[in-house]
């Protein structure tokens, strides 16, 4: 009994670390369900529940092996910025068309793996510049909690229920931030706030009264110049760039020796697997790592117990999908928009910090404002522009921050197949 409870002892800084991402699982699906609905990509529930499903359930369970495997949290989930992506293109490309563009950047990724050569891509792909491009992609979502406040749009009278509900839940994120700081995810107090407002208002729809569990829509894949342009160059640098490389450094620097080669295949085939039921980007995530692989998480060779928890949230949401797709119509659309935004600002932040840093801010703050607009040229849209402009720029007028931040790409992947942690 004794030695049970030193061992939960142990234990108990890993469980807590791994809270706010559990909680961060759980908002997300706001963001999923937008993409979904009709504002997005305006799938069938059967489509919906499949999709949630496999975002969900399928990193997670390769999570849960790789990390018992090896003993190292290794959080590999359904890359979240991936997902705001795949929403911001909702009105452009169809599904079959972004899991086709997935899929390819799965395969890209994995040919990558098996050369040793992921560093070399990344290396063309400045993250500053995929920064850029993330802070354009979100900055809308954050917009809309502030034009969802509105009392009147495009001349439209707006009935006082809506911006009282997402006002109720705007306050309610920004007094846990200042009472509770890190220790509540704000987003959780925000979204109760939204939803009380919304049941004493009458703005809550009928709740699921009956659960089946979620089929597995297989989505036949659209491989088109315009999808593959626009989205695949994007995902192969969300997948390396913004995940996988800078987590497997920051897992170094704790100690950790992450297997960085089995971590890209793994990533780049799950991609292309996952594909089969719609558009994914299997992969680690930073802001998650920091937690489960961080000194808040307690002693070091316990720290991967902090990845059970949030696996246990992901299968359980993949379990209950369909009932997660129905809550687009318990939830008002609104209130899962402005979720959405309050979920992404820290996202936004955390972009927008990178692409002022240095060494590149030119082409980062050019990536930025063509991600912003509505600019299409040749058939190709903002987030592909926003790529090449960005880099050209970069390329072009900050030629030596350009040259050292691929010399660090390329010494960090020289190292790592060497096998020696990066130096700090």
């Amino acid at each position: 009994m004794v030695e049970r409870s030193s061992e939960l002892r142990r234990t108990l800084p890993a469980l807590i670390a791994s809270i706010p991402i559990t909680i961060v699982f759980f908002a997300v699906l706001g963001i999923v369900l937008t993409a979904a609905g009709p504002n997005g990509l305006d799938l069938t529930d059967e489509q919906t529940s499949s999709w949630i499903a496999v975002l969900y359930g399928f990193p997670t369970l390769i999570a849960l092996v790789l990390t018992v495997r090896y003993r190292q949290p290794l959080l590999i989930t359904g890359n979240i910025f991936a997902i705001i992506f795949f929403v911001s293109l909702g009105d452009q490309l169809g599904f079959p068309e972004l899991a086709g563009a997935s899929m390819l950047a799965g395969a890209i990724v994995l040919a990558a793996a098996v050369f040793g050569v992921t560093g070399r891509i990344a290396a063309w792909i400045p993250a500053p510049i995929v920064n850029g491009l993330i802070a354009g992609a979100v900055m809308p979502f954050v917009v809309n909690v502030f034009t969802s406040l509105s009392t009147t749009q495009e001349g439209v009278r707006i009935p006082y229920e809506v911006p009282l509900m997402v006002g109720s839940a705007l306050l309610a994120y920004l007094v846990s931030q200042r009472v509770f700081g890190t220790r509540v995810p704000p987003i959780l107090p925000a979204f109760l706030a939204g939803l009380l407002v919304a049941a004493l208002t009458g703005q809550l729809g009928a709740f699921p009264s009956s659960f089946t569990l979620p089929g597995l829509e297989v989505v036949r894949p659209s491989f088109t110049w315009t999808a593959i342009a626009t989205a695949t160059p994007v995902l192969v640098a969300l997948l390396t760039v913004q995940s996988n490389i800078p987590s497997i450094v920051y897992m170094r620097s704790q100690g950790f020796s992450p297997p960085e080669r089995v971590l890209d295949v793994v990533s780049g085939a799950g991609t292309v697997l996952g594909s089969f039921f719609g558009p994914i980007a299997v992969s680690l995530a930073l802001p998650p790592v920091l937690l489960t692989a961080g000194p808040g998480a307690g002693t070091p060779s316990l720290r991967y117990r902090s990845v059970y928890l949030p696996v246990a949230a992901g299968l359980l949401i993949a379990v209950f999908a369909t009932v997660a797709a129905d809550l687009a119509v318990l939830v008002p659309s609104t209130l899962l928009l402005a979720m959405a935004g309050l979920a992404l600002i820290g996202a936004l932040v955390g972009a927008l910090k990178e692409i002022t840093n240095g060494p590149l801010v030119l082409g980062p703050i050019f990536a930025f404002a063509v991600a912003l607009s509505d600019m299409t040229l040749f058939g190709l849209g903002p987030f592909f522009w926003s790529l090449v402009i960005g880099a050209g720029v970069s390329l072009l007028l900050e030629r030596e921050g350009w040259s050292r931040l691929r010399a660090e790409t390329a010494g960090s992947d020289e190292q790592a197949g060497r096998g020696v942690p990066p130096e700090g």
